[in-house]
């Protein structure tokens, strides 16, 4: 399976340490998921998205882009296909104006379920679908279930919205295909769910069967007497309901960061006020 992370911060923030140097880093994850890589990052309100179809770890793209990432918003996929070709147009992460999504799973029977799927994407969406995996085509359903709730174009989304989205989506993804396997250990050609989605503001995770740890305080932080945003939220589980930063990892990673798992269905995610919800 893939391998993904994500990252939302109050402040820029270079992230090359979860991509490049850690033990774990996703550089040294591609060693077993050699299909292709995407980081993709947010300038102001646009997102920049990177992608190859080489392996991480002999791409000298893939380093060079994770050393100078400085943002915000950033998410990052390694690739190990299990649907489509090995070529950019199936290269995570999938974006649709401000929103990107990436995946670590696998829909079961890709080949006999595609078509109802692609039926259940909204006319105007299913346009842009260009690649042939079952990851795009989760992207686009649940986007066609958000814009049901909101302007897809448009910042100020409550993470309530996303969730209900998200949860329709899949009710229906179920309906054709059956439920995600809970197991992370079950057979790859199990049906696995599990992805993050942001617009730069909001970031949204969802646990669907493959394993996915999150990540919102240090147990110390290296810039607590130098960071202008240093608050209670970075050092200790939040008393308030915000947080300063929230990480997704498939593994955790090596550093100060403190990991917990994530539950099979649960949701989790911030709002552009980094307001922090588990569903």
């Amino acid at each position: 399976m893939c391998r993904i992370f994500g990252f939302r911060s109050v402040i820029p923030s270079q992230v090359h340490s979860s991509l490049i140097s850690a033990d774990n880093a996703l550089l040294h994850q591609s060693t077993e998921h050699p299909d292709g890589w995407g980081v993709s990052y947010y300038v102001g309100e646009s997102p920049h998205i990177i992608k190859s179809a080489s392996t991480a770890l002999h791409d000298s793209l893939f380093k060079q882009v994770s050393g100078i990432v400085s943002s915000e918003t950033v998410v990052a996929h390694i690739r190990k296909s299990t649907q489509g070709d090995n070529s950019i147009l199936n290269t995570h992460p999938f974006q649709f104006g401000k929103w990107v999504f990436v995946h670590n799973g696998n829909i079961k029977n890709f080949d006999i379920h595609r078509e109802p799927i692609l039926s259940a994407i909204g006319t105007q969406m299913r346009r842009f679908v260009l690649g042939e995996t079952d990851s795009e085509l989760i992207f686009f359903l649940i986007l066609t279930q958000l814009a049901k709730r909101v302007d897809l174009h448009r910042y100020g989304c409550r993470v309530e919205d996303i969730f209900d989205a998200i949860e329709e989506a899949m009710n229906i993804l179920k309906s054709i295909v059956g439920d995600f396997a809970k197991n992370d250990d079950a057979e790859p050609s199990e049906t696995f769910l599990t992805f993050v989605l942001t617009n730069g503001h909001n970031m949204v995770a969802f646990q669907g069967g493959k394993r996915l740890y999150y990540s919102t305080y240090k147990s110390q932080c290296s810039e607590r007497l130098t960071c202008p945003s240093f608050a209670q939220e970075c050092e200790a589980p939040t008393q308030s309901g915000y947080v300063n930063h929230l990480l997704f990892s498939s593994e955790k990673l090596s550093g100060e960061n403190i990991w917990n798992e994530m539950k099979p269905s649960q949701l989790m995610g911030v709002d552009w006020n980094m307001r922090f919800k588990i569903r």
